[in-house]
């Protein structure tokens, strides 16, 4: 029987909203989705059965963390992550970049790679493009990514347009292989993305990938290897690295740099800036997007994936996530509150506690943190069923005018109406 790698099919659209199959080698899963962050292999305080049962469609790998612990050599000895952590649906395993902007203190960037010193024993760690995809190779994810270079959307100036152009010279590292006109033309790319080789960094990394002389992704017939657009906040940046991955064919493509701390405007338009302009026929996936709202808005703008902490994290501060907004069961008020977190949420929490007994076990007990968690995903997992279905029966803009009308949806408004191209205006180059 032959394995699909990746195929996405569009079942539904309005305007430009996206509701899609998307079939990977161990699972079909369907877009919009969202992907619960497992650092180290685990969704803290559930078990994987519980994710099948919430309907959770992939789960999210960090490749620095399981590089370090219990490192990719022994995952793969004992069968991949799949295997490893019990889990038969879909993987999708980030590159390590990110970690670039999380432990910048411990991180030194250079055009080789970026060399970490390892919170745990402290010894230094280089993650070059081609090792950060030899790890993933090693895990076995559905969904492998790029080792780009990650800065914050706040810091302006040159630092921008450098980590846009290193990001396309190491895509190539990525995905070169030892056939000799391949190599040339990946060579001739890496010049024409602003390879100088004047610069003592510039030069290093063309050393090491000719040096190296054969193909990082050594699964492209297992594993989807996505690209990373970068760009900031600079529409011209961004539209360069956009066309830039596009050109190298990739099987899909994650929008990288946003939700650092932008102003919600700004972060929708480079959103409904690159959906623009990326395939119609590959997946398109918002990196670090967790909060509803967000999700809601770059769906309407095209967007299908999205993965992020902030369910589970903001869950094991005592914070459940409801139509409205959010409940804070540490609250007081919730001590002798009889009701259940969301009378209108099926999940097994809000069918059998109340906000009175989930008090009580968010201050004092783990297993307070391990039912929100359970709740949070169980939201984020509908919110993602009812985006998908609202677009293929054409009720979406009632979904989303009733879902966030409190939020970004003036009163005057008529839903069925609504249409989410007024939030965004193509930015004047």
């Amino acid at each position: 029987m032959r394995v699909v790698v990746l195929l996405c099919k569009i079942l539904g659209r309005f305007n430009r909203a996206r509701a899609a199959r998307l079939t990977l080698p161990h699972f079909v899963c369907e877009t919009p989705l969202f992907m619960p962050v497992g650092t180290q292999g685990t969704i803290k305080g559930l078990t994987t059965n519980q994710l099948e049962d919430i309907g959770c469609q992939i789960i999210l790998g960090n490749t620095y963390h399981l590089a370090l612990r219990p490192t990719s050599e022994l995952i793969d000895e004992l069968g991949g992550l799949h295997k490893f952590m019990n889990w038969p649906r879909a993987l999708l395993t980030d590159s390590g970049g990110f970690q670039m902007v999380s432990l910048l203190h411990l991180a030194d960037i250079t055009e080789e790679g970026v060399t970490f010193q390892s919170p745990v024993d402290g010894k230094p760690m280089l993650l070059t493009p081609e090792e950060s995809i030899q790890i993933q190779n090693r895990i076995g994810a559905d969904i492998i990514m790029a080792l780009d270079d990650v800065v914050k959307t706040t810091i302006t100036g040159p630092r921008i347009e450098e980590a846009m152009y290193r990001t396309l010279r190491w895509i190539d590292r990525c995905i070169a292989g030892t056939d000799f006109e391949k190599l040339i033309f990946f060579f001739s790319r890496l010049v024409h993305t602003g390879w100088d080789f004047n610069d003592k960094n510039t030069y290093i990394g063309y050393h090491h990938l000719n040096k190296c002389g054969y193909a990082a992704h050594k699964r492209p017939k297992e594993q989807n290897l996505f690209g990373i657009v970068q760009g900031g906040l600079d529409p011209v940046l961004r539209d360069i690295c956009v066309q830039g991955l596009v050109e190298r064919n990739l099987p899909g493509y994650a929008i990288g740099g946003l939700a650092g701390g932008e102003d919600k405007d700004s972060f929708w338009r480079v959103v409904a800036q690159c959906t623009a302009s990326l395939p119609e026929s590959k997946p398109r996936y918002v990196m670090g997007v967790g909060y509803p709202l967000d999700i809601v808005v770059c769906s309407a703008l095209g967007a299908d994936m999205y993965d992020c902490v902030y369910p589970t994290r903001t869950a094991r501060f005592g914070t459940a996530l409801v139509p409205e907004g959010v409940l804070r069961l540490k609250h007081q008020s919730m001590a002798d509150d009889t009701r259940p977190i969301d009378s209108t949420c099926e999940c097994m929490v809000c069918k059998n506690y109340t906000r009175a007994y989930l008090h009580c076990l968010v201050t004092k007990d783990a297993m307070g943190s391990q039912l929100l968690s359970y709740h949070n995903l169980y939201y984020m997992m509908q919110l993602s069923r009812n985006l998908h279905s609202s677009i293929i029966e054409g009720t979406f803009p009632k979904y989303v005018c009733l879902l966030t009308y409190y939020t970004i949806v003036p009163s005057h408004v008529n839903c069925d109406n609504f249409h989410f191209g007024t939030l965004y205006k193509k930015p004047q180059h």
